[in-house]
């Protein structure tokens, strides 16, 4: 029988998930659930086997979503009870300085990843609770929650301080996380076998560009940086949010547009980047908007591209050199423009882009630098669900985490 881990998404009002199947890698069924709490019908989608199932109806909370979505496997398949399920594997973004690990569902762990949702309070809370309920429908199984942040818990010091008063920042347990990391994680793995070179030693950036875009630095598979912070609004720009943007921002905006903390939030978090420059989140529009000669948009996306070697030139230097550079996630995978304009750029330091590789959409892992390129340029699409679901099978496999919690049926 195969084994198979199924990965849940908790957000505030929406549940993706994926059964992944652990010896081919594959998604054997997914599926959405949106507007979870809206006064408007929810939505539900579940696809299997090439067929696709779509109900609309009030989702009042995580508990019905998820109740609904075990009704899909039975009723439209896999039968979760015929798929081997081994494990569940939850997402959680922020799991600060506690787990550097992936940790079994307790109620222990579950207060703990809600109590660090002042870390990451669009998150965590949801993240918390699709665990809970999970647990509560799937008692039998073991819930294991894998963090977004524990591969750059690694980070060096030098890396994930902040100059920040000392007492003031260990209080509120302010240092650099990272987001994304499940993602950096599986890339930096997976490169080598791509490029057939050995993992030691290996210097690689990892461009993570999707409406969230973080950069990351790896030597021999370790992280040496990250662009994203204490929360993921730091670093590269994104499809609404800020990226860096200096401080003192904020106090000339409280000081003299009266703003408060909730409308500041919304503005960098929401309403900034690429939306508040263009109108548009959606990278194809601003290309489109280009196309008719808008200077803004086309401002914007210099903008984009000028972050995103700016971080490259830094960890460059960090690392004393790179042999890899890789775009992942949907805008990396799959904007030649973007790839292209960020290699144009890196040109005077031998990099030589094969415009028809660039070119040409795949879903397969490859090499689109030419062969005597001075730096390797990949492409590779980001499997977070497949990460998330091998540390998943190996904790329930062990029957226990790094922490001393442990399942038994």
């Amino acid at each position: 029988m195969a084994k198979t881990v199924l990965v849940i998404n908790s957000g505030s009002s929406s549940i993706k998930y994926q059964l992944v199947d652990l010896e081919t890698g594959e998604g054997i069924a997914s599926g959405l659930v949106e507007k979870i709490g809206e006064p408007v019908d929810g939505h539900y989608k579940h696809e299997f086997n090439g067929e696709k199932h779509e109900l609309e109806e009030p989702i009042h909370d995580h508990e019905q979503g998820l109740r609904r979505v075990l009704g899909f496997f039975d009723e439209f398949g896999p039968k979760l009870a015929e798929a081997g399920i081994v494990a569940v594997g939850h997402r959680v973004v922020q799991g600060g300085s506690l787990f550097p690990d992936p940790a079994l569902v307790t109620d222990k762990t579950i207060n703990q990843v809600k109590d660090l949702a002042v870390l990451a309070p669009l998150h965590n809370g949801p993240e918390a609770k699709g665990a809970e309920v999970m647990r509560s429908l799937l008692p039998d199984v073991p819930q294991i929650f894998v963090f977004d942040s524990s591969f750059f818990f690694q980070l060096p010091k030098a890396a994930s301080t902040y100059a920040l008063n000392k007492e003031i920042a260990d209080q509120y347990h302010i240092r650099r996380y990272g987001a994304h990391g499940t993602s950096h994680e599986f890339i930096s793995s997976v490169v080598p076998s791509v490029i057939g070179k050995p993992a030691e030693g290996l210097k690689q950036i990892v461009l993570h560009i999707g409406n969230g875009a973080s950069a990351s630095a790896e030597i021999s598979g370790k992280p040496v940086e990250t662009s994203m912070g204490l929360t993921p609004l730091e670093g590269l720009m994104m499809g609404g949010r800020t990226g860096d943007i200096d401080p003192a921002v904020v106090f000339h905006l409280i000081r003299n547009a009266h703003m408060n903390v909730d409308e500041l939030d919304a503005l960098f978090n929401k309403r900034s980047g690429m939306m508040g420059m263009t109108g548009y989140g959606d990278l194809r529009e601003v290309h489109r908007l280009i196309a008719e000669g808008n200077e803004d948009a086309k401002l914007a996306l210099d903008v984009y591209v000028h972050r995103i070697v700016g971080y490259i030139g830094n960890y460059t230097a960090q690392m004393g050199g790179v042999d890899v550079i890789t775009f992942t996630a949907g805008v990396g995978e799959n904007d030649d423009i973007v790839r292209k304009m960020v290699c144009d750029k890196l040109a005077p330091f031998g990099v030589k882009l094969d415009e028809e590789k660039n070119a040409t959409r795949s879903k397969e892992p490859r090499i689109i630098s030419t062969p005597d390129s001075a730096i390797t340029i990949c492409v590779i699409p980001t499997n977070e669900e497949l990460a998330i679901a091998r540390k998943s099978a190996a904790i329930a496999e062990a029957g226990k985490d790094t922490y001393g919690n442990t399942f038994s049926k």
